[in-house]
């Protein structure tokens, strides 16, 4: 928010309403850079996509069942950068709940930001946005929804959020399971900055099967004619698929972003 002064510890923690530059500018004022993560979560049963139910120990400093699926043991290969696409803009939502009341199959995200020696990176600002459960996009919804193309043309805020990662590199988002549209596979945007630099640019994907599963529940199933999917898509990339798994009827959703510093 232009000319609005916040102090590193309000952007942290998300209070109020901070643009990304805002808070880029707060966290740039850390020094400490990398940290080496420390596990201090419990243990959680989660459900993998094959549906056996297994204990794994979440990574990195950061509790929650999604971060349980990253795994320590993943070589670190950087992650592609993929287009930012039409529809981004700094929506000023330091918020890990992105939802606003859309309706939805809840989707819980763990994303991990790690430096090329596999070290985790603290105080690392993570965007994502993604359209909703009708494959429309806020702040983009004449254009997302077919109508005519152009520039931002409305207010809305959902499904875009930022967060800050902690000492184990982690941040979490709670969303819903994004809808398709026209010419995409399913997908989610995200970006990763670090002490006012941009490092990554990506898309993440999901497992067609788990999408299938999804999509034949209401909300999605109302709608028919998906043209596109991960195997037709010219951006797809399965680098980027998530590691997927179910806590009831919600799907949790972890990867991790092997990034280059500046």
């Amino acid at each position: 928010m232009s000319g609005h002064r916040v102090s590193r510890r309000q952007a942290l923690a998300g209070i109020g309403s901070v643009s990304i530059a805002t808070l880029l500018a707060a966290c740039g004022d850390d020094k400490s850079g990398t940290t080496s993560a420390t596990s201090t979560a419990t243990t959680a049963d989660v459900t993998t996509t094959e549906g056996t139910t297994t204990t794994v120990e979440p990574s990195g400093a950061s509790s929650g069942k999604a971060a349980a699926l990253l795994d320590d043991t993943s070589a670190c290969s950087l992650t592609p950068e993929q287009t930012e696409g039409p529809y981004y803009f700094d929506a000023d939502k330091i918020r890990s709940d992105v939802r606003e009341g859309r309706p939805g199959t809840e989707l819980q995200v763990a994303i991990r930001v790690r430096g090329s020696d596999c070290r985790p990176l603290k105080d690392a600002v993570v965007e994502i946005w993604h359209a909703d459960a009708g494959g429309v996009y806020s702040g983009f919804e004449q254009a997302s929804g077919g109508g005519p193309g152009g520039g931002r043309t409305d207010d809305t805020t959902y499904m875009r959020g930022a967060q800050v990662t902690d000492s184990g590199g982690i941040v979490n988002f709670t969303t819903v399971y994004p809808g398709w549209y026209r010419g995409r596979t399913v997908h989610i945007h995200a970006k990763v900055h670090l002490a006012k630099t941009s490092l990554l640019t990506t898309q993440l994907y999901f497992d067609e099967a788990v999408t299938k599963k999804v999509f034949a529940r209401a909300p999605y199933s109302s709608r028919s004619g998906r043209d596109t999917f991960n195997t037709t898509d010219g951006i797809f990339s399965g680098q980027t698929l998530l590691t997927l798994g179910y806590d009831g009827n919600a799907v949790l959703g972890a990867i991790s972003f092997d990034v280059a510093k500046a």
